[in-house]
């Protein structure tokens, strides 16, 4: 079993930036493929970016490329995610989920049912 405890969460003016943590509890962390996903309210959660387990291959949504960065360091058990230039849409709660598979080191896919370990979430507030 894997915990995910995600932090750094809050409330920003647009344009701002926040930076979100993910602490994993597990000495096996760089066996895991990471991703972060997002809730808005009345929305599905949806799927925000990803890192393979050496941190060498990211993956992307559009609506953040340039703006929010994900990064991971292994010997501390954690996941980044550097967001800037945040908008008001970007409110939501932050999710951080875990990857397993053997093989080949690739950024997990965007289908949250492929993860398989989830954080409780880090609420952002984006205020206009």
């Amino acid at each position: 079993q894997v915990q995910l405890v995600e932090s750094g969460g809050g409330l920003v003016q647009a344009g701002g930036s926040l930076r979100l943590s993910c602490a994993a509890s597990t000495l096996t962390f760089s066996t895991y493929g990471m991703g972060w996903f997002r809730q808005a309210p009345g929305k599905e959660r949806e799927f925000v970016v990803s890192i393979n387990r050496s941190g060498r291959s990211t993956r992307y949504r559009d609506f953040v490329k340039g703006r929010f960065t994900i990064s991971r360091d292994n010997s501390k058990n954690t996941v980044y995610l550097q967001m800037n230039n945040l908008k008001p849409e970007d409110t939501a709660g932050y999710y951080c989920a875990a990857f397993f598979r053997s093989g080949s080191d690739y950024a997990p896919p965007p289908r949250e049912e492929e993860y398989d370990y989830w954080g409780q979430g880090t609420q952002v507030t984006v205020s206009s």
